[in-house]
């Protein structure tokens, strides 16, 4: 029996050194790779015709409950141009906003939420999620455009009721069997919509204080 035991331990102990070992070595490629597929939704959303700027170098950390996260980046996109007294000046043109969802139908949805300086929505895309495929799934763009919906919108105050599903009253489709989702991503970008309209310019003269690295 101990010997038995003993081998159970051996082999435990060996399967627990050999995922950690996995994960380590696997770690930076993943990072690579969620990197890679963040700048490429960060250049949909923030083409290079609207920005001079390094927008990653560009980012700012901002914390607000309505965001759905203790901490979430931002990204602005500015370009080169003069100030009144001819100084040279960074001139806002939009930034793409970290935006968590907590109450999608299968758990958190993350998504990067862009604003054109006039405050309406340049995009929304779906950075993660865990919703039903083949129902929730449809936030995301390589499976459904129901996401460009707000492309060129604005909340027009925290009463807007345009702002929710048709099933609630508002404008915005829902999907055959999966209302919470739609329901959860609208209710999201809402919140966004108007932090960025309180705060957007003062996150623009934020200081640039966070990485691809850095935990939202």
């Amino acid at each position: 029996m101990s010997r038995n035991g003993l081998i159970l331990a051996a082999f435990a102990i060996a399967a627990t050194v050999l995922v950690v070992g996995t994960a380590k070595l696997t770690a930076p490629r993943i990072a690579a790779q969620q990197q890679q597929e963040l700048l490429s939704v960060l250049n949909q959303l923030l083409p290079a015709a609207m920005h001079d700027n390094d927008l990653v170098a560009s980012c700012t950390l901002v914390s607000h409950p309505e965001l759905g996260g203790a901490q979430q980046r931002v990204y602005r996109a500015t370009l080169k141009g003069q100030a009144l007294n001819d100084e040279p000046t960074n001139i806002p043109q939009a930034l793409a906003l970290e935006v968590t969802a907590p109450n999608g139908y299968s758990g958190a949805i993350k998504l990067l939420v862009a604003f054109n300086v006039n405050g309406t929505v340049a995009g929304v895309r779906v950075l993660e999620h865990k919703e039903t495929p083949g129902l929730g799934d449809k936030i995301e763009l390589r499976k459904d455009d129901w996401i460009l919906s707000f492309n060129g919108l604005r909340v027009n105050g925290s009463d807007d009721k345009r702002w929710a599903v048709k099933r609630d009253g508002g404008q915005f489709d829902a999907f055959t069997g999966a209302t919470i989702t739609p329901r959860a991503v609208v209710h999201a970008v809402k919140q966004a919509n108007l932090l960025y309209q309180q705060h957007g310019s003062s996150w623009f003269k934020a200081p640039a204080n966070c990485s691809l690295g850095a935990s939202s």
